[in-house]
């Protein structure tokens, strides 16, 4: 069914304002979803998953669109955040790689970082989940099985297939929250959980207000690979960013983060340690991106296979890496 359900929509000016709605529906016990740009939300309605009775749009609210070298507001289009002389060259790439040029005009940066995970038994019309019995992530009321993983329905494995959250990680992102009861800040790679349904650490009525950046990050040099079906739409299948600071005799400091391949974005803090402990050029990015390729556990629930998926992780992983002995 493609007919968007009936829904009030809220439109605040001021983040404060946005707070205080949500604390009033949250107070009388009713539901409600924050809409950013709307290019995975509504889709998603349209197809009733997960539908809320009000939607509290940030679109008004101008606090949360500035942008700089080191602060990325929440409301950053996609497309500003790729055109913007401030922006990292590889977070560039990463940005203009997403879907296209009019839902990255619609698209933002918080919308990409909490992008719903995605499983194509959950992404689809109401009339197709019904005639499989539904799913998990989206059961309307039916304890519907996981389609995945049969027999257990503590988990859902749906996929994280966000461009963003890999380059920033590897840049040392810090991201920042709001609700009624204040503030609070992580490093972005703390912020997902390993479930396709919680996804993240966001409580009842918190957004993501903005992402910050350390001071050397233009001191740091990388890539963005990814895996997709189609260059003008399609989520990666996988994707790999590699960050790197370079010494004399090798990069000081490596961050490789994988995208596309579990239930959250990875980062692979301990393969890339070891790389630099052992540096010894085009050996050492081969046996890294057979490391990553070890470290990632993704399931049948996108259009390629796990094992080709995992595959092309070792060959991303490799081309993104490439930089470090191109000198």
């Amino acid at each position: 069914m493609m007919r968007m359900p009936p829904f009030k929509l809220h439109t605040p000016k001021t983040l404060n304002d946005a707070l205080n709605i949500a604390r009033e529906l949250s107070n009388e016990e009713i539901e409600f979803d924050w809409i950013a740009g709307g290019t995975d939300l509504l889709p998603n309605y349209k197809w009733h998953l997960n539908a809320k009775p009000h939607v509290i749009s940030l679109s008004g609210i101008s606090e949360l669109s500035k942008l700089n070298s080191n602060h990325i507001g929440a409301m950053v289009s996609l497309h500003d955040l790729a055109k913007s002389k401030y922006t990292h060259p590889v977070l560039v790439k990463a940005a203009d790689s997403i879907a296209s040029t009019l839902i990255r005009r619609s698209g933002t940066v918080g919308g990409n970082i909490c992008l719903d995970t995605r499983c194509y038994w959950f992404n689809q019309t109401e009339q197709w989940r019904e005639s499989i019995d539904w799913c998990h992530k989206c059961d309307c009321g039916t304890e519907a099985d996981c389609r995945v993983i049969p027999n257990q329905n503590t988990l859902c494995v749906a996929t994280y297939q966000a461009d963003l959250a890999p380059v920033l990680m590897c840049l040392g992102a810090t991201i920042h929250l709001a609700s009624v009861n204040g503030i609070r800040s992580m490093p972005l790679h703390n912020f997902f959980e390993l479930d396709g349904m919680t996804r993240n650490v966001l409580q009842h009525g918190e957004l993501v207000t903005h992402i910050t950046l350390p001071e050397d990050v233009n001191e740091w040099k990388g890539d963005y690979q990814k895996l997709r079906q189609r260059e003008s739409w399609d989520f990666p299948e996988a994707g790999v960013a590699a960050l790197w600071r370079m010494g004399t005799k090798g990069p000081t400091q490596l961050r490789i983060a994988t995208t596309g391949l579990e239930s959250i974005p990875g980062l692979h803090l301990e393969e890339a340690n070891n790389a630099i402990s052992k540096w010894n050029g085009s050996n050492t990015i081969d046996t890294l991106a057979d490391a990553i390729r070890k470290s990632v556990k993704p399931v049948q629930n996108t259009w390629y296979s796990p094992s080709y998926r995992k595959k092309m992780v070792k060959v991303l992983t490799k081309r993104a890496c490439a930089g470090l002995i191109e000198r």
